[in-house]
């Protein structure tokens, strides 16, 4: 008993896309969007191609704009400390620099050491 090609053959054809279709599925992929909390107006000037590649990853979605929303508060905190005297400002900053120097240069001066001893 044979297993060739007519026995895997369909009877049928896959159906042609058309351009409706297409037109709806972009209307909800824009709405899930704007359901995700991005602002209408921007979705509507958006790609259909990025509408595409967002819905697909709702969770980076969400994680952008809690990024984006995050970024105002940052912004309105950092412009309170910059009335204080700069000299103050500067101190803490060079204080942090010095010893982050001094660790990263320890460890490889251990690595060079080890090399010349084999």
């Amino acid at each position: 008993m044979g297993s060739g090609r007519t026995l895997r053959k369909h009877s049928h054809t896959r159906p042609i896309k058309s351009q409706g279709e297409k037109r709806r599925r972009t209307k909800v992929q824009r709405a899930r969007l704007v359901k995700f909390g991005m602002d209408e107006a921007v979705v509507k000037k958006m790609q259909p191609e990025d509408v595409r590649v967002l819905v697909q990853r709702p969770v980076k979605v969400k994680k952008m704009l809690a990024k984006a929303a995050a970024k105002p508060a940052v912004e309105a905190a950092a412009a309170k400390p910059a009335k204080a005297p700069k000299a103050a400002a500067k101190a803490p900053k060079a204080a942090a620099k010095a010893p982050k120097a001094a660790a990263a240069k320890a460890p490889k001066a251990k690595k060079a050491a080890p090399q010349k001893a084999e």
